[in-house]
């Protein structure tokens, strides 16, 4: 695998991973995941969804941003962490909308380490993995999408988007596949 990539891990925030059916065997996964791409020198970028104090940049008009508050979620973003341990090697993006790249310094840090191929995780599926692939996508970036590492509370827009949407535009591959090309390279 190329030195150019880089594992984002989209999301994994509280809120979110507390929706999960199957939290445990997820956040299992997900680990196996992050420590093969440290153990190969890619870097691990966590991407948080997260507001200022008072939310002055929580726009009412967005109807995902409502459905947030709505679910009584949205206090929960502000000052956002990732529910996995970090290393001083991590980073933590924080984005103010949907895609990875809205609202943040995503771009400039890609271009600061000159990773031009993406590994994408995250929940949710239909949210910000999809805005973060049609952004990147318009960017030139090269994308990987992690189809077990991607969750969505409607099952089947998961499903469709992983098997029928992505493969048009992205490589898909479990985390398993992933990591075992990681060891044959």
């Amino acid at each position: 695998m190329e030195n150019n990539s880089a594992l984002l891990i989209m999301d994994i925030q509280g809120p979110m991973v507390n929706e999960l059916a199957n939290k445990e065997e997820y956040l299992q996964k997900i680990r196996r995941t992050i420590d093969a791409a440290r153990a190969n020198n890619i870097p691990v970028i966590y991407v948080v969804v997260g507001f200022r104090p008072n939310m002055p940049d929580f726009n009412p008009r967005s109807k995902g941003l409502r459905t947030l508050r709505d679910i009584g979620v949205a206090d929960a973003l502000v000052n956002p962490i990732p529910v996995l341990p970090l290393t001083e090697t991590d980073v933590v993006v924080t984005r103010r909308r949907l895609s990875a790249f809205a609202g943040s310094d995503l771009e400039i840090l890609l271009r600061a380490k000159n990773i031009d191929h993406l590994v994408l995780s995250g929940i949710s599926t239909s949210g910000v993995v999809l805005s973060t692939v049609c952004e990147a996508i318009d960017k030139d970036y090269r994308l990987t999408v992690l189809s077990d590492l991607c969750a969505d509370r409607n099952e089947e827009v998961h499903r469709i988007l992983i098997e029928k949407v992505f493969p048009r535009r992205t490589d898909v591959l479990s985390s398993t596949e992933w990591r075992s090309q990681l060891r044959s390279a």
